[in-house]
């Protein structure tokens, strides 16, 4: 119940649906009641149970109800018998279609205020849920499957509303309809009752004890889910390898493998789950049938209960089955729901590795230089960066080069601050980047990846994403730059062209062109150039290199280099090995070491 406690803090912005459902249901209760009561003056009328009475009864409390109702419907039906009048089994049926009418209006209202509240509540669990995906940590993702994230914001979200919300509906609802229900019982003949409030909780311990491994079972079912989820993912992002390599049959047994334990879980959850329906209902049977027992000897034996009283009473009976029923496949939800609350809230609930500072002090510009003072970085305890020291003055370019894996890219995402450096300190104009908000650091870093990045969009709408004001000219302008309006004024759409799923209208050259774009609209004063033409083909890496050039005019750049030939006018190169910089200088120092740096650039020779 804690997780269902923590999930209803996001109720409280619609409080006012609740309490107008609560209200609802309390009319609910009351008609629902009332109408299997009314049928009570209408038995005794058919059956010809009235004693003639011609003075009103007198009220002595509430002790006294159900004397007192009766007292008055023989009164009434006396003085319509006087009057002469015979149209009393019509209005008592009249009484009984407007309490049946009451009940149903209070219910499909309760169920319209619900309806408000707990899609409210699922609305903003998935812009918190959305939220904290875009404020979690680079490294967070490293360790988590993209398919068990995507299971989180939408099944385990669904199974909130479907299960773990749906409960609120009865929280009020059932409870009154059963005391209600109950009270009239006690009314009518306390005996009888008796057996009712005995069935209860005989009732809810075997319900429970059947539904205790709920919860474990549903996080099998959810965490399955996410498996293969991840599975699509991948298999999507990989399909032309899968189809080179002819592996179609591993990853289909894979899938099939995955798919199949989830249909494993998912019987025995269900099968579980749906016992509570079948069950709450025998007992049920069984509560009616020893009623009609001892109600039978009551009414056929002792003569201690005259059979209108009864019939209501087995009416009063059933009608406590429906709201029995419902609360039992409550219990059978929460535990599901708890499950589903439990994984949503392990993202919710997270706190970043990367914090603004308390005081949030921003950075407005760069001025001087980046320093990297004796920088050390690990991944699980496996050194990536050691001992880093280097000071690039504005308007320089740092070109890091090296084997895979010798700790470039880890320097650039240090710089962006996607992940936290725990050891040594990067400066910006003096400044320690931990100690300066995210975003303020970030307006002024530029990012081209390896990986043309671009979203299922238009191209003006990629490009907005790194400035929102921009106009179509700026656009234009920051395409012309990165050589890519030469191919984009030739589409039949211009920058309203859609660029597809992961860009995959357009050719890699295209899309790294248009990535350039993006950091050329930006125009931040340090721009992070991560093996930015390694994937293209020479034509387009001669296109890309040349908008590259244009754009790091001014500007202080990191440049992580895989083809060297792209970095030679570079003022600073620092050669990288297991983390370490081995050699640093400018292209013709380091051919002149004839060192590692020579060595790489003969390697690329003899390849071209």
């Amino acid at each position: 119940m804690d997780y269902f406690k923590k999930i209803l803090k996001y109720a409280l912005p619609y409080k006012h649906f609740a309490f107008l459902n609560i209200i609802s249901n309390i009319f609910y209760a009351f008609f629902g009641t009332l109408s299997m009561i009314s049928l009570f003056p209408m038995l005794k009328v058919l059956f010809n149970q009235t004693e003639t009475l011609n003075t009103v009864p007198i009220w002595n409390g509430i002790s006294n109800i159900v004397d007192y109702s009766e007292a008055y419907l023989n009164y009434f039906v006396t003085l319509k018998k006087n009057e002469g009048s015979d149209d009393v089994l019509i209005f008592m049926i009249l009484i009984i279609v407007s309490t049946f009418l009451l009940k149903n209006i209070f219910n499909y209202l309760s169920l319209f205020f619900i309806t408000y509240l707990r899609n409210g509540v699922i609305k903003d669990v998935r812009n918190e849920l959305y939220d904290k995906i875009t404020e979690l940590s680079v490294s967070y993702y490293s360790e988590k499957r993209k398919g068990d994230v995507l299971s989180r914001i939408s099944s385990d979200v669904i199974e909130l509303q479907t299960s773990f919300l749906g409960i609120l509906e009865l929280i009020v609802k059932e409870p009154l309809m059963i005391i209600f229900t109950l009270a009239s019982m006690v009314l009518i003949n306390s005996k009888l009752a008796l057996f009712v409030f005995i069935f209860i909780p005989i009732s809810g311990l075997i319900i429970s004890f059947i539904g205790k491994s709920l919860k474990r079972k549903s996080n099998k079912v959810q965490k399955e889910q996410g498996l293969f989820l991840s599975l699509v993912d991948e298999t999507l992002n990989g399909l032309k390898i899968i189809k080179s390599f002819t592996s179609e049959s591993l990853f289909k047994k894979k899938f099939n493998d995955s798919t199949k334990k989830y249909y494993d879980f998912s019987n025995s959850l269900l099968n579980r789950t749906n016992l509570a329906g079948p069950i709450s209902e025998f007992l049920g049977i069984c509560s009616i049938t020893i009623l009609l027992w001892y109600g039978g000897q009551m009414v056929l034996v002792d003569n201690s209960l005259d059979p209108s009283s009864f019939m209501v009473f087995l009416g009063l009976a059933y009608n406590i089955l429906t709201p029995f029923k419902a609360i039992s496949k409550a219990s059978y939800k929460v535990k599901k729901g708890n499950a589903a609350a439990e994984r949503v809230l392990q993202i919710l609930e997270n706190k970043s590795l990367i914090k603004d500072p308390k005081d949030n002090k921003e950075i407005l510009n760069f001025q001087k230089s980046i320093e990297f003072k004796n920088v050390n970085f690990s991944y699980n305890n496996e050194n990536a960066i050691k001992e880093f020291n280097f000071n690039l003055k504005k308007g320089e370019t740092l070109a890091l080069v090296g084997q895979s894996g010798s700790g470039k890219s880890t320097l650039a995402n240090l710089v962006n601050r996607f992940y936290e450096l725990k050891n040594g300190e990067i400066l910006i104009d003096g400044l320690n980047i931990k100690n300066i908000t995210k975003n303020s650091l970030r307006k002024l870093i530029g990012l081209v990846t390896q990986d043309s990045i671009l979203f299922n969009d238009t191209i003006k709408n990629n490009l907005l994403v790194a400035k929102n004001t921009a106009t179509d000219d700026e656009i234009i302008d920051a395409l012309k730059i990165a050589n890519a309006w030469e191919f984009v004024k030739d589409l039949k759409e211009g920058i309203y062209h859609n660029v597809g799923d992961s860009g995959n209208k357009l050719s890699g050259g295209q899309k790294q062109r248009l990535s350039i774009a993006r950091a050329v609209l930006k125009n931040p004063p340090i721009m992070v150039l991560d093996e930015a033409t390694s994937a293209l083909d020479p034509e387009s890496e001669k296109l890309v290199q040349n908008a590259l050039e244009k754009m790091t005019i001014n500007r202080t750049s990191i440049v992580i280099a895989h083809r060297l030939s792209t970095i030679k006018n570079a003022k600073h190169i620092a050669v990288m090995d297991k983390g370490c910089i081995v050699e640093k200088g400018s292209h013709i120092e380091l051919m002149k070491l004839k060192g590692v740096y020579y060595k790489y650039v003969n390697m690329q020779s003899l390849e071209r």
